[in-house]
């Protein structure tokens, strides 16, 4: 029952912090799950809460999407988390656990050092961007920091910018959910699971909503990398000496 209160403590924190730092919570939520279920379980338990998650969002901050990024990055994401959740079933949990430990530290040292990083607002980009983020995604479970980076390019507001981020993100998990599913990383005993989790992300997201609105985004943005950059150092730490 502790490690229970615990568990959604946490997801509600990761919650909170990827409501307010533009990246998805499963930033922070894939890490911390995986010191408590198996990797594998961890991939189909994200993609389940993460469906209840994004419609919280998209509930949230629904004044307005930008349909074609929707299209140009969403598509190409969808299509790409399926390849990456059939991946995730060949190659090893650990050597997964890995390339995400090796995720977080290089997305956080990277846009900790390169703040003023700019990827040209393009279609292209954007497919690339699509390309990449679900190809992350259905392999290790997050690929939100791809995705907001791209999305940051286009200069969208903050209504805008987490409402399409999300409406993508559904996409992405549902897609990836039914993948893990047939992969068998879905099981019934961690069904229990899912009303708390729905639970920490209504509440989680609102209450990032209201930080949003009394905070500056750029500062909580630098805190939220650092916390990135020590859980994938954790994660590393834990594979390599336990």
């Amino acid at each position: 029952m502790d490690y229970l209160l615990l568990f959604i403590l946490l997801a509600l924190l990761a919650e909170i912090l990827g409501t307010i730092g533009g990246f998805g919570s499963s930033l922070f939520f894939i890490p911390i799950a995986s010191f408590f279920l198996d990797f594998h379980s961890v991939l189909g338990i994200t993609a389940i809460f993460h469906v209840s998650s994004n419609i919280t969002k998209i509930a949230f901050f629904r004044k307005g999407f930008d349909k074609k990024l929707v299209l140009y990055l969403g598509i190409p994401a969808v299509i790409f988390v399926i390849i990456g959740a059939y991946l995730s079933k060949i190659i090893q949990s650990s050597i997964l656990e890995i390339l995400l430990a090796i995720f977080l530290i290089a997305t956080s040292l990277t846009l900790l050092f390169f703040k003023n990083m700019n990827i040209k607002p393009t279609t292209k980009n954007s497919v690339i961007g699509g390309v990449f983020s679900g190809l992350i995604a259905g392999l290790i479970g997050t690929g939100g920091a791809i995705r907001g980076l791209t999305l940051a390019s286009f200069n969208l507001g903050m209504q805008t910018f987490i409402a399409t981020s999300a409406l993508i993100d559904l996409g992405i998990d549902f897609s990836r959910g039914i993948v893990y599913y047939t992969n068998g990383y879905i099981h019934t005993h961690d069904l229990y699971l899912i009303p708390f989790l729905l639970v920490a992300s209504i509440v989680g997201t609102y209450i990032g909503k209201k930080i949003l609105e009394s905070i500056s985004e750029e500062k909580f943005k630098s805190m939220v990398l650092f916390l990135i950059l020590i859980t994938g150092i954790t994660i590393l730490i834990k594979i390599v000496f336990f």
